[in-house]
């Protein structure tokens, strides 16, 4: 058999990880050819390929990025897109497909798989918001640098009495920002679940002023936006699944806490630092044992679906059951984080 492995949307830091484990174990168990497609989806399009074997994918469990590269391309939104897609996998005689990727790159393998091409799915997305999976490698990858902004961001907020915001990734969940939020001790918390209220935080570090601590850190989202607001954007484009590109929420944020107390505030956001360079050891084991489990899946002809964390074990979920649909932060856990803010 002969196995094609695609990444696709924004990368994260294991996917070369969880390539590495595609091969090894296709090639050593299972006698399997397996071939990497380049730059997600459209490499499908296109009809270009690299080989994949134990050499090519040998010292590359802690590197980030995507040895394949990736892309945001949607077929379904290109002339022939998935006619073009179901031709070059006949031509170059691949008979199944390991799609690495988050909603959008299993939603198109879900539609794919529908009409003939036969596709499993592992499952990627910084944000962690996908369905049917209690984590996504790359996730506390980020987690961990966010932290390790706060706790710089600390000493500089506290020397210099000011108001610190970080901006991180979420565009529409808040994972990331919540539960770096409760490990770096910021004393707000803003996530794109609950709009808030810009008198609200203002509050917080007023409290905070009357207990003598002159500094605040503020960690929000970037699909974080005020009540009775739009989501902030960057730009006014969109991607070929229809996403525009957040950002700008720590600024707007900034200039209201300044105009309402007239205290120092600066922004920092973090951006691609948070998916850049070499996974942790968790994100390194997680996208191991997703890659493992992604082949045993296809030696068992089981397409169509996805593997997936629950507790300490992989299971497998339909796609069908995954697509379109999104895991918001659990709201008990904001709860916990909302002790401590201000």
């Amino acid at each position: 058999m002969k196995v094609g492995i695609l990444s696709g949307g924004g990368d994260a830091p294991g996917i070369n990880a969880v390539i590495r484990a595609v091969v090894r174990k296709s090639i050593q168990d299972y006698g399997y050819e397996t071939v990497g497609i380049k730059d997600g989806w459209r490499g499908l399009i296109d009809g270009e390929f690299i080989p994949l074997d134990l050499k090519t994918t040998g010292g590359m469990l802690f590197r980030g990025g995507s040895i394949l590269g990736t892309s945001r391309t949607n077929p379904f939104k290109r002339e022939d897109g998935p006619q073009r897609i179901l031709k070059n996998v006949e031509t170059h005689g691949i008979e199944a497909v390991v799609a690495i990727g988050g909603d959008d790159t299993l939603g198109v393998a879900l539609k794919l798989h529908e009409i003939g091409l036969p596709c499993v799915g592992v499952p990627k997305t910084i944000d962690n918001d996908l369905a049917g999976t209690d984590y996504t490698f790359g996730f506390q990858t980020a987690v961990s640098i966010a932290c390790e902004a706060l706790d710089r961001l600390h000493t500089t907020a506290e020397s210099h009495h000011r108001v610190i915001i970080l901006e991180v990734m979420g565009r529409y969940t808040g994972w990331i920002a919540l539960e770096a939020g409760i490990a770096g001790g910021a004393d707000a918390i803003l996530i794109p679940e609950k709009p808030f209220d810009v008198d609200e935080v203002c509050e917080y570090i007023r409290r905070r002023r009357r207990r003598g601590r002159t500094f605040s850190l503020v960690v929000a989202a970037e699909g974080a936006k005020p009540k009775e607001g739009e989501e902030i954007v960057y730009s006014s484009g969109v991607d070929e699944f229809g996403h525009a590109r957040l950002g700008g929420v720590g600024y707007y944020l900034g200039k209201e806490i300044e105009k309402r107390m007239d205290i120092e505030t600066r922004v920092v956001v973090l951006g691609h630092l948070q998916r850049g360079g070499s996974p942790i050891a968790f994100d390194r084991v997680l996208a191991t044992r997703y890659g493992i489990a992604a082949i045993d899946l296809v030696q068992k002809g089981k397409f169509g679906q996805m593997v997936a964390l629950r507790g300490n074990e992989i299971v497998f979920v339909p796609l069908k059951d995954v697509v379109g649909k999104r895991k918001t932060v659990d709201l008990k856990l904001y709860e916990i984080a909302k002790v401590f803010f201000g």
